[in-house]
């Protein structure tokens, strides 16, 4: 019941937190408001993160909704069972998270204000953390061997699909003024200008005080002890943290390539 996926229009998912008439709510019936706040990411690829930088951007830095209320709730996966729920009743400003591709996406945004921020990771680096996030995320098939996985991967026989795809299908909106991308390895290298320009694209004018809370509010060190943020209050049925912890820190993996090879570090490459 649970390892077994099902197929909504092509794309794969895992039973018992998604379902199919939820999908078919999300993309034909959801009513986007034009104050939403969309944090999109293809899986493992920064959207615990992002969801904890939005949280405090839109609080002005006041860490205290980080610190009080489950990060699924702040920003709730709109098309998981539980997350359309809530997503409904959230009081507006929303923020509200998706892995969904852009054709499985609720089509009452495309006529909206609403806002996207849509995060990009260096495909190595979320191959080997949906590796390690299958082998403990219930409701995943276990992964097996890496070969294996990597296979899968790049094949699309995985949850939300391809990688490749997902990313092509909303790089189709970049030109969009109510669409901001960036990558995971810019908040990386520069967390501070990153939450510059996503507080600017979001209309907020924080000060030096409000920006010094979010970089230190959504430092790995902060959200990983945090059990508002970290999973550890997930329910065990989902997660079983015995075989890896939610929050991890990059490992360098190399696998059968070279990290130099094909990742657009030139952020114009990305895009074309």
């Amino acid at each position: 019941m649970f390892k077994e996926y099902f197929q909504y229009k092509g794309i794969n998912f895992p039973h018992i937190i998604y379902s199919e008439q939820v999908l078919q709510l999300v993309e034909n019936s959801f009513q986007v408001r034009d104050d939403d706040v969309f944090n999109v990411t293809y899986q493992k690829s920064g959207t615990v993160w992002m969801l904890e930088i939005l949280s405090l951007i839109l609080n002005n830095g006041d860490p205290n909704w980080c610190q009080t209320v489950p990060n699924w709730d702040r920003a709730p996966w709109y098309e998981t069972v539980m997350g359309y729920r809530k997503a409904l009743t959230n009081k507006s400003p929303r923020l509200i998270s998706s892995h969904l591709p852009m054709q499985l996406f609720a089509k009452s945004f495309f006529k909206s204000k609403a806002k996207i921020i849509y995060t990009v990771r260096n495909p190595k680096d979320v191959l080997v953390s949906l590796y390690h996030f299958a082998s403990m995320f219930r409701p995943y098939k276990d992964p097996g061997t890496l070969d294996r996985f990597l296979e899968e991967f790049l094949k699309g026989d995985v949850p939300f699909g391809s990688w490749f795809d997902h990313v092509k299908g909303w790089m189709d909106l970049k030109d969009e003024e109510n669409f901001f991308f960036i990558t995971y390895e810019e908040l990386q290298e520069d967390l501070r200008g990153s939450i510059v320009r996503i507080s600017q694209f979001l209309g907020k004018d924080l000060d030096d005080a409000a920006i010094n809370s979010v970089v230190a509010n959504a430092s790995f060190e902060a959200m990983k002890s945090n059990k508002m943020s970290n999973f550890s209050r997930a329910p065990r049925f989902l997660m079983d943290h015995k075989k890896s912890a939610f929050l991890r820190k990059v490992l360098r993996l190399v696998y059968n390539f070279s990290r130099s090879a094909s990742w657009p570090v030139d952020r114009s490459n990305l895009v074309n």
